[in-house]
């Protein structure tokens, strides 16, 4: 069996470096990440802290739109992706995002199977306590910005390759060996 290769850059835009606005460069590489994804990569191929940069922002959209409950709820508390935004937090030094994480983490693992495979599998509107327990806005009083962190670490990664638009498709086609259609 032949291994697989590795892409060994996080690919992003030279316009999502250079603007002001953190999360441009966390939205370049969420579109590489989207491209390489639906040209078959698998994720075992793509920079490891490109999907934890990918991870961390999936959970903080999810937790903006409805809490840690919706967060649990539409990653069926998938146990790898719960690992990889841990390891993410910390490697962008989200220290207090980190532990208040863990913590909420500790409210899932302290529900029994069967409460957490009835919230995965009811729905997720209308009376459900299990929901109602396992949200905390006590996560938007965090004094750490999820993002700004995010940004940081990406624009400071030593793996990180900044192009033009045409040439982070060169990149990634090169990586894939063949032409793809662009977006």
């Amino acid at each position: 069996m032949f291994k697989k290769k590795k892409l060994n850059k996080i690919i992003v835009s030279e316009n999502s470096f250079n603007d002001n606005d953190p999360y441009k460069i966390i939205g370049s590489n969420i579109s590489v990440v989207n491209v390489l994804r639906e040209e078959g990569t698998d994720i075992e191929e793509i920079h490891d802290d490109a999907m934890l940069s990918y991870y961390v922002d999936f959970y903080l959209a999810q937790y903006n739109n409805g809490d840690f409950s919706q967060f649990v709820w539409n990653s069926k508390w998938d146990e790898e992706l719960i690992e990889n935004i841990a390891i993410g937090l910390e490697k962008m030094g989200a220290e207090k995002h980190l532990q208040f994480f863990e913590e909420q983490c500790a409210k899932v693992e302290n529900l029994s199977e069967e409460e957490l495979d009835a919230f995965l599998d009811g729905e997720y509107f209308g009376e459900n306590p299990t929901r109602d327990l396992l949200n905390n806005d006590a996560f938007f009083d965090i004094d750490e910005k999820l993002i700004e962190l995010n940004s940081k670490w990406l624009k400071n990664h030593p793996d990180l390759k900044v192009h033009s638009i045409d040439d982070m498709f060169a990149a990634i086609e090169k990586f894939l060996g063949r032409k793809i259609e662009k977006y």
